[in-house]
């Protein structure tokens, strides 16, 4: 392998940090980092004879031109490699020139300048829809920002539900500053919305800390002004709270309480310990009978993980595959078929969302557009049809504890603690990135330093 340049030129390493403190103000996450440098060292490479500052509107041009026409460049490695330039440019080397690019066309996914290259509605096909939305401040009275928005979330790759669940964030400051735009917005009527959360609304830390982050997107990633310090402002108090827990007999009475056409789901989220999302997103190819197991696809942190498959639902996990089977054989019949898969495979594989092994183990009831890119297809099962099927089986079992989907998780993990399954084994099972996460159920179960017996107890 060869040594980089920088090893030996201590300017160049200088720089390289310098870089990556840049990427970090502007909260591109760590693992992306390498990735940014790795698109400025190609642009380097491009230009062996051309120093950096001595660069030009027209030579980044004309360098992204040709990278767009590169059929092997998806459009989120191209928008990344945008990125990675702007940031370089306006933010690290701070050239007069850099801020005169067309930065949102380049991002907005046009991989060529030319009179049909398409437009940021094209790409973006909800923000017409989100603009006409009365709740969508952002959207509505600032649609640019709202684009650059959809850009930078698209570009960090972030969920759905967090695109969704930032931009009811970002609304709820705009609406608490109605009076400012954005832009002049900073650290200090940041800190006042979130202690107006702490003292008039009494949100939780967990929920004050969701619309931080939030905001600290917002600000450095689509105004470009990344927040300092923001000062003291009020906190709520975080509580430590044990997890609910039912017992083997209260599972007996909550599964035997459900409706049958949501049983096997649920019954199968208990048998695994997979999250709700995780549950409803397992396709068949992550299915492996021989084995006995099932491969969790993208759980929390983008981690892959493997699940013990229950030999109780075996057979009935095979008849939900060829009801999966029929309805996609019924699909395609009807000119439609395909199912969501993550860009990079569906252009390298245009064909894979067609296959049975990538359809979903518990489809949709019917067909919808798919929100991101238009496409009308079958998604998999909404998770409230879950949620509300589990709330419902907790009222007719007549359990009077607080019962949600990740109870199930939760006495997943204090039942195998309790078999004397070893801790590690079980935080591999839940993906817990830390063992301290897992060791709450050691309290719960009686493994840990609450495991005593009352004194009470001991007197008869």
């Amino acid at each position: 392998m060869e040594k980089r340049e920088s090893s030996t030129d201590p300017r160049i390493e200088i720089f390289w940090l310098r870089y990556s403190d840049v990427l970090k103000l502007f909260r591109i996450p760590e693992r992306s980092i390498p990735w940014y440098r790795r698109h400025i060292e190609f642009f380097i490479a491009d230009h062996p004879n051309t120093r950096l500052k001595e660069h030009s509107i027209a030579t980044v041009d004309a360098w992204l031109s040709s990278l767009g026409r590169n059929p092997h460049v998806n459009e989120w490695q191209f928008r990344q490699k945008v990125d990675s330039l702007r940031l370089l440019f306006c933010h690290c080397l701070k050239l007069p020139w850099a801020d005169q690019i067309e930065w949102d066309h380049w991002l907005s996914g046009a991989k060529a300048l030319g009179k049909d290259h398409p437009t940021v509605a094209r790409s973006y096909e909800m923000i017409e829809k989100a603009v006409k939305d009365p709740r969508n401040r952002l959207g509505k009275k600032f649609p640019d920002i709202y684009r650059k928005y959809l850009i930078s979330m698209r570009i960090a790759d972030y969920s759905p539900n967090t695109e969704k669940s930032y931009l009811a964030w970002i609304n709820r400051f705009l609406v608490f500053h109605s009076e400012k735009h954005p832009c002049d917005c900073g650290e200090i009527e940041l800190a006042s919305f979130l202690e107006h959360l702490a003292i008039n609304r009494k949100v939780s830390g967990a929920t004050q800390g969701l619309a931080l982050n939030a905001l600290v997107f917002f600000f450095s990633r689509i105004l470009e002004q990344p927040v300092g310090q923001i000062g003291p402002y009020q906190r709520p108090k975080k509580p430590k709270r044990l997890p609910t827990i039912l017992s083997p007999d209260e599972i007996q009475r909550l599964l035997g309480a459900l409706e049958p056409t949501n049983r096997l789901m649920i019954r199968l989220m208990y048998g695994t310990g997979m999250r709700v999302m995780e549950c409803v997103s397992v396709r068949l190819k992550d299915l492996d009978f021989e084995y006995h197991q099932i491969t969790v696809r993208a759980g929390k942190g983008k981690k892959d993980r493997c699940v013990p498959l229950p030999k109780a639902l075996a057979s009935d996990l095979r008849k939900q595959v060829a009801v999966v089977k029929q309805i996609h054989d019924t699909d395609v019949a009807a000119g439609y078929g395909s199912v969501f898969i993550p860009e990079a495979l569906a252009r390298k594989y245009p064909n894979a969302s067609y296959e049975l092994g990538w359809q979903y183990l518990f489809p949709a009831s019917r067909i919808s557009q798919d929100p991101r890119s238009g496409i009308v297809r079958r998604h998999h099962i909404h998770q409230t049809v879950i949620q509300k099927s589990i709330k419902r089986a907790a009222t007719k079992s007549g359990i009077l504890k607080r019962i949600t989907s990740h109870t199930l998780r939760h006495s997943f993990a204090t039942h195998l603690l309790e078999s004397g399954t070893d801790i590690r084994t079980v935080q591999e099972l839940l993906g817990h990135a830390d063992v301290s996460t897992t060791m709450i159920y050691t309290h719960v179960a009686g493994l840990g330093s609450q495991g005593v017996k009352s004194p009470l107890d001991r007197i008869g």
